[in-house]
């Protein structure tokens, strides 16, 4: 049964990535908009992040944005598959502008490992497709619960070089390697991770579960950490690849610092273009010893 869902899952995706750029983007941005209308989880999910993240917009403005990151999710959902799925090459002419190029030519100059950090915003896939495509590169991921489905995700996300590495000791220790190495690694820095391995820092306002394992990869390779993100352009132009320096003490041996740092970083590009950010996860759940789940409080 796994397996036949994997199939069909694999088979959508290879036709949806058949459509060009603006005809994906028009249908996720209404499946999204739909979303933001009807009652369900994301919705739900959206609303009390929004809550939480920006206390001072009324109601009226919270709807709205959460409306709009209901249609960013939808595009995002429906531009994965061309990424996995269109050549190389016309993917990679999707990046219409980058913006801090500098940052990146400086971190490779300096001869160390470069630590790319991509948070759920925009369009993260093409961010990995793209940074393969001009450094040999390492990127973590976490295997899908599908059975039959990695091997075809693996595959896509590999296809220009990319090593992709699970989140196991085995592959930390190939990251820390090619860090060493002056080569670069990615990360979505962004996820709730287990409790060992992680500290508690605030996240727009709120202290959360956040992941140690960015400062301890920095320690132990001194790589250069810059943030990124491919921000969607308005009317299908395609999009602007955007790199941020981190906050300076992501790299503190006190995880609470470095994590605080970690946090503000992203929270920094968030704020640059919040309606693109992946506000359906439920990043505030896992909270101090004591403190609310804000999502089983909410009816």
């Amino acid at each position: 049964m796994a397996l036949t869902r994997a199939r069909l899952l694999i088979g959508l995706i290879r036709l949806v990535g058949k459509l060009n750029l603006a005809t994906a983007q028009r249908i996720g941005a209404l499946l999204g908009g739909l979303m933001g209308r009807i009652p369900n989880r994301s919705n739900r999910v959206t609303q009390i992040n929004l809550a939480i993240a920006y206390p001072e917009l009324g109601e009226r403005e919270r709807k709205l944005l959460a409306r709009e990151s209901l249609e960013h999710t939808g595009r995002v959902a429906m531009e994965i598959p061309l990424i996995w799925e269109w050549p190389v090459e016309r993917c990679l002419g999707l990046v219409q502008e980058i913006e801090g190029e500098e940052l990146l030519t400086e971190a490779r100059a300096s001869g160390k490992g470069l630590l790319l950090l991509a948070p759920h915003l925009g369009n993260w896939e093409l961010c990995g497709l793209y940074f393969s495509s001009r450094y040999r590169m390492a990127a973590l991921y976490s295997p899908p619960s599908l059975p039959g489905f990695e091997a075809y995700m693996t595959a896509s996300r590999s296809r220009h070089g990319s090593e992709l590495v699970p989140g196991d000791r085995r592959g930390l220790t190939r990251l820390i390697s090619l860090l060493r190495e002056g080569e670069v690694s990615g990360i979505l820095p962004d996820q709730s991770p287990r409790a060992a391995g992680s500290a508690y820092a605030p996240f727009f306002g709120m202290e959360v579960r956040t992941m140690t394992l960015v400062s301890k990869l920095l320690q132990k390779s001194a790589a250069v950490p810059l943030m990124t993100w491919c921000q969607r352009l308005p009317d299908s132009r395609g999009f602007r690849l955007v790199v941020r320096r981190c906050e300076d003490d992501i790299a503190d041996p006190d995880p609470v610092v470095a994590t605080g740092a970690l946090n503000r970083s992203v929270e920094a590009c968030v704020r640059e273009a919040p309606a693109q950010y992946q506000w359906e996860y439920k990043r505030f759940r896992h909270r101090p010893p004591g403190q609310p789940d804000p999502y089983r409080q909410s009816p």
